[in-house]
């Protein structure tokens, strides 16, 4: 019973910060489904055009997930410990990589955007418009990638009421500044499609200054005494091992994600837009179910820090439990809701009605996709981050497997749609060898 509400006390908040994580998402692809015929384009070619310039940030993004797996995982293990300095010292070290490379990235964004049109195939429209979503997003990245960091130590230090506070501060300002912007409401000039933009660049810039208020008012006493010399303190060598292996693990997650959207946009921009409002709502899981997957990082990495082998075994068996409870409720929900959901999505009755056929795809997630990721965190906060690696490039090559070979199956005259099924095939193909590999190997890796 206590460690059900040191579990729950973990995961509420975080569930519900990442409640707010897919509105973001939604406001920003209802306020851009909304401006049919905005700039001469129209509804579809608008939410096509959000749809790259996301993609393209995922792409660049989740190269950078190791600042907060890594950072979460280090930290709990050093919050076990008691190793004051070993928190402080998890942190230094992450920012600095954060700062250092939210920078570059500014600085090589002409670069960046090309190279993904290299991979990337859309309508000229739809490009158009994701160049100016990407030039003026990419400012916001050295607040992003520091945000990585600092969540992800926030977890590690046991506190998710912080971050959830950072990421309600981060998505409710996103999301009042691209409505405001995106119609011009009120004072505010009318940027429509650019607003979407502007709104996340000043969203993640005051999340990123509220967390560093945090860490001056509430968490001054781990630095105490620390200096910044000491970051380069002690072996170096396990730190970029494990993070070299969370990058690998990164590419392997974006091969699939940025694999999902590039395939779907080769079929046109309404099937595009079909897509990507599927996959915000497939998302809608996991952002609950991750929260339970943080509470199992934060406390896998701390009962391993103590060296408490039942502690750690029943925080496995309670955050899966509570997995499964969420399991139930979204397939409720996903069983009797999702027309509903996705009519929020856009006004255009076409997208609308063609992605009615894709909806049952909803209901597979829940059962497929909880255990893969309630294992990411358990695997995190153990920092088993060659399995999480190895994990991960297999669920890649599962995922590309899978399409070709549904591709060689349906014949060569495939249809939009036959396409589409095969893609959302794929996906859960990856979502499964996920599950299995991270499953066959706790026992003989996650120990004490």
């Amino acid at each position: 019973m206590k460690l059900n509400k040191e579990i729950l006390r973990l995961a509420v908040p975080s569930i519900l910060a990442n409640i707010t994580i897919p509105l973001v998402g939604m406001v920003d692809l209802a306020v851009v489904g909304h401006l049919d015929g905005e700039g001469g384009f129209a509804a579809a070619t608008l939410l096509g055009g959000i749809a790259i310039g996301t993609t393209i940030f995922d792409l660049v993004y989740w190269c950078f997930g190791f600042l907060r797996a890594g950072t979460g995982g280090v930290t709990a293990q050093a919050f076990g410990r008691g190793d004051r300095e070993g928190q402080a010292m998890a942190l230094a070290r992450s920012l600095g990589i954060a700062l250092a490379a939210g920078l570059l990235l500014i600085l090589l964004q002409w670069v960046i955007f090309n190279a993904a049109f290299l991979f990337i195939k859309c309508s000229p429209e739809v490009r158009t418009l994701a160049r100016q979503y990407f030039y003026i997003r990419i400012w916001a990245a050295p607040a992003t990638l520091s945000l990585f960091a600092l969540k992800g130590w926030f977890i590690g230090m046991q506190d998710t009421v912080h971050p959830m506070a950072a990421d309600l501060i981060v998505n409710g300002v996103n999301i009042a500044t691209s409505i405001l912007l995106g119609y011009g409401l009120w004072i505010f000039p009318h940027l429509g499609f650019r607003g979407v933009a502007v709104g996340t660049v000043v969203a993640q810039w005051t999340g990123f200054l509220f967390a560093l208020l945090v860490l001056r008012l509430r968490y001054r006493h781990v630095f105490r005494g620390y200096r910044l010399r000491d970051t380069f303190r002690g072996p170096l060598r396990p730190f970029f091992a494990m993070n070299s292996d969370l990058f690998v693990r990164s590419l392997g997650l974006i091969a699939v994600y940025i694999g999902f959207t590039v395939i779907s946009a080769r079929y046109g921009d309404m099937m595009l837009a079909v897509s990507s409002i599927i996959m915000k709502l497939l998302m809608i899981f996991s952002y609950f179910t991750d929260g339970f997957a943080y509470a199992g990082e934060a406390l896998t990495g701390r009962f391993i820090g103590e060296r408490n082998q039942d502690g750690l075994r029943s925080t496995v068996r309670g955050v899966f439990a509570w997995g499964a409870a969420v399991v139930v409720l979204f397939m409720a929900v996903y069983a009797f809701a999702s027309t509903p959901i996705f009519r929020l999505m856009t006004s255009d009755e076409s997208v609308v009605a063609a992605g009615a056929q894709f909806l049952p795809w909803l209901l597979a997630m829940p059962l497929i996709g909880c255990p893969a990721f309630i294992w990411d965190g358990i695997f995190i906060g153990a920092t088993a981050s060659a399995d999480m690696r190895n994990a991960s490039v297999l669920c890649a090559l599962g995922f590309f497997a899978a399409w070709f070979l549904g591709l060689l199956i349906a014949g060569r005259n495939v249809s939009q749609e036959t396409a589409i099924h095969i893609l959302m095939t794929a996906y859960f193909v990856h979502l499964a060898i996920r599950t299995i590999y991270l499953s066959v190997r706790y026992k003989s890796q996650i120990k004490i």
